[in-house]
């Protein structure tokens, strides 16, 4: 029996002392200080996209009353036609809930914008993001055109591929081929997917540096590490409206 105790007392004591599996891409820290982004895509009718954006742009300042708005903008290619997108933040899930409660409650943005507009949208999404730990949200220099892409990785979470990603990312910020405003993993939503915001001067300014960056060694090095690891991408061309914090 003493052998027994023994031998047991062993086990779980290298159990607890085992390492942990983590990643400079988990999720963390974020999660602590409660601070996420909210992803909303809104489909609307065809024909209809001037008509909602200048109606919001009447009305934004009923909107961000409540919550702050961190850009918005309209797919330009690579998504469904008719589309916008915007990002809100918020301090945490509490202060999301007070939020929506507060704008069923504001008549003027109910009345002015809400009930009017709801006839142009087709369809809605949202998803929650949390900003990966080593990147912060930054704003681009001047007004330009943003691309959004959206990679789906293996199960397994950032624990798997998390590293990989991050040097891959590093490797076009590092040599200057783009500039990168943030990085966000879904918290709510499809799992297992990150999104990376780009900003460039133009379409034509990320099309050169795009193509420079497939050529170059030490970034086609760091990408074919984290291709390992990914399921399927896609990106969009996003154009800031007048009134996006972001330009």
């Amino acid at each position: 029996m003493l052998v027994l105790r023994s031998a047991l007392t062993r086990a779980l004591a290298s159990r607890t002392l085992a390492p942990q599996m983590c990643s400079s891409f988990a999720t963390g820290p974020r999660q602590y200080d409660g601070i996420f982004y909210e992803f909303r895509s809104y489909y609307l009718k065809p024909s209809k996209m001037n008509e909602f954006l200048e109606n919001f742009e009447k009305n934004a300042h009923l909107r961000t009353a409540h919550s702050e708005l961190v850009g918005y903008w309209s797919v330009e290619f690579g998504g469904r036609m008719n589309t916008v997108f915007h990002i809100w933040k918020y301090d945490n899930f509490a202060h999301r809930t007070e939020v929506r409660k507060a704008l069923a409650k504001d008549k003027e943005w109910q009345e002015q914008f809400l009930i009017p507009n709801l006839a142009l949208i087709d369809k809605q999404e949202s998803e929650i993001t949390y900003l990966v730990p080593w990147c912060k949200l930054e704003k681009p220099p001047k007004e330009g055109v943003y691309e959004l892409a959206t990679f789906q990785m293996k199960p397994g979470g950032p624990a798997l591929w998390g590293d990989a990603f991050k040097r891959a990312v590093h490797a076009h910020v590092n040599l200057g081929y783009t500039k990168l405003v943030g990085v966000f993993h879904t918290e709510y939503g499809a799992l297992n997917r990150v999104h990376v915001l780009w900003w460039n001067e133009s379409a034509d300014s990320r099309a050169a540096g795009r193509h420079k960056s497939h050529e170059d060694p030490r970034v086609v090095a760091a990408v074919r590490e984290s291709v390992s690891y990914l399921v399927s991408q896609q990106n969009m061309l996003l154009i800031p409206a007048s009134f996006s914090p972001l330009k």
